[in-house]
């Protein structure tokens, strides 16, 4: 999970540098906002694995931050970490209330912090190899799922291509997985190909997911061809 990308927007200079100097010292990939405004054009640029943001800020605080990604199809899943010097309960509860993850007050233990965003992301992995297969990988339900998406591909000359409905920056490993992806292999047939982990193949068909807006490799499949987004 070191090789995650984080999201960390915070308006004060000071604790933005000092959480990203750490979260980076820890193995992550982190990007930095002063702004909820700002946070939110980063996203639309590259979808990090796991987004951290203060409450109190100007303009546009935590709570309808949290809202505008819970209201997009594409970000509705996104673990999000809520920092703020408000330890109230109530105040707690309500950040719970908007959907979010985990909620760690000021001033807090950095090593803390990094514990909540690597299990935050564990759980993401799981969660996405559940959606996939099951806690037991059932074979039967892989082999629909290849079905599927062989029956998408007999038809693919027949697909309309429409415009995309948002625009998505996929890396080159994100477009390596998706160009696989729709060929019908698993996880475990990618990782072969890509001389990488199947964990990592997991990681990157989650941030595809959440690229998309998709839930299943199906429908990843099919949006990726409804909008070239294959090769």
């Amino acid at each position: 999970m070191s090789s995650a990308q984080l999201l960390l927007v915070d308006d004060e200079p000071g604790l933005r540098e000092a959480v990203k100097d750490y979260l980076s010292e820890s193995g992550f990939s982190v990007q930095v906002a002063s702004s909820a405004r700002e946070g939110w054009e980063l996203i639309q640029q590259n979808t990090p694995d796991l987004v951290i943001s203060d409450i109190m800020m100007p303009q546009v605080d935590g709570y309808q931050f949290l809202k505008q990604l819970r209201d997009d199809p594409r970000f509705k899943a996104l673990p999000v970490i809520f920092l703020t010097a408000k330890g109230m309960t109530g105040d707690r509860i309500q950040g719970y209330q908007a959907r979010c993850d985990a909620y760690l007050s000021k001033p807090f233990d950095p090593d803390e912090l990094v514990a909540i965003v690597e299990n935050l992301l564990e759980r993401r992995v799981v969660a996405t190899a559940t959606t996939e297969h099951g806690d037991i990988p059932d074979i039967a339900d892989l082999a629909h799922q290849i079905a599927q998406i062989k029956a998408i591909l007999t038809q693919k000359n027949g697909i309309v291509q429409t415009p995309m409905p948002f625009k998505i920056d996929l890396t080159p490993r994100e477009q390596s997985v998706l160009d696989l992806v729709t060929t019908g292999l698993m996880n475990k047939e990618i990782a072969r190909q890509l001389q990488t982990s199947v964990r990592n193949v997991e990681k990157y068909v989650s941030r595809l997911f959440s690229k998309t807006g998709t839930n299943s490799r199906t429908e990843l499949v099919r949006f990726a061809l409804e909008h070239g987004l294959a090769k």
